[in-house]
């Protein structure tokens, strides 16, 4: 066996667990110590096994999946989302804001424009599914680069258009993973644009991670100190709604 696929699909399904621990536990005060703790526990483990920048496995271009599934929300439904898909999303902007010298308001020609990465990589869902898929956009690492990040900032929250239940979609990560070369704003799957299933005009690839941590329908990059004051604390929509682990590497 590939040592790194092994690694891999280990952690994975060590996170599937407890994913799914998380959403059947009884709320006792032990329960509820064990499943704040395992985040911590899992990261621990999951970068002793790998260095902090290791890659994700690329694959060939006859690898591609030949349908790469939508999955959670498939659209934005507001007249305002169809307006923007309709035309092209041409006034379409990723703010920057948070613990930054120069906040930043990029549309997407501002995106396209700035270095590009290419990876082919495979997505696996907390559900049991996978699909590979080519993704191109910009490295994380470069617009935050850009915006200049305070040096005490800890986190990358991602702000998303969609919502469920009435609430917004979003997603966070350490430094580490939002720095890691495999960590894009992608505009494009399979050298066409972003279709509106998998997130358009922009989403987040974060390959060491399950799939519902790369946030969709991306509209704000917002850089923290702590996630406590944001949502529930939890550091995003499943994590606060549904005991999903917030740390989801692989």
């Amino acid at each position: 066996m590939n040592t790194s696929i092994g690694r891999r699909g280990f952690i994975a399904g060590v996170s599937a667990l407890l994913v799914s621990a998380c959403s059947k536990v009884a709320e006792t005060d032990a329960a509820k110590s064990l499943f704040s703790a395992a985040p911590e526990w899992q990261r621990k483990i999951h970068r002793s096994l790998a260095s902090r920048m290791a890659l994700a496995k690329e694959y060939p271009r006859s690898a591609i999946s030949p349908d790469f599934r939508g999955n959670g929300s498939r659209t934005v439904d507001t007249d305002a989302y169809r307006s923007a898909l309709a035309a092209g999303f041409p006034d379409w902007k990723l703010e920057v804001t948070g613990m930054v010298s120069t906040p930043l308001s990029l549309g997407l020609d501002d995106i396209r424009k700035l270095p590009q990465r290419t990876q082919i990589t495979r997505h696996d869902c907390v559900e049991g599914w996978s699909a590979i898929g080519e993704w191109t956009g910009p490295q994380l690492s470069a617009i935050l680069d850009a915006a200049g990040v305070k040096d005490s900032a800890r986190f990358v929250v991602f702000r998303c258009a969609d919502t469920y239940a009435g609430r917004k979609y979003y997603e966070s990560v350490d430094m580490v993973d939002a720095r890691h070369p495999q960590t894009i704003v992608a505009h494009s799957l399979n050298g066409e644009p972003l279709p509106e299933k998998n997130g358009a005009p922009l989403r987040m690839r974060i390959e060491r991670q399950l799939g519902y941590k790369h946030a969709k329908y991306l509209t704000g990059i917002e850089v923290v100190d702590t996630l406590e004051n944001i949502g529930e604390g939890k550091g995003g929509y499943w994590e606060d709604r549904s005991g999903y682990q917030w740390y989801a590497g692989m």
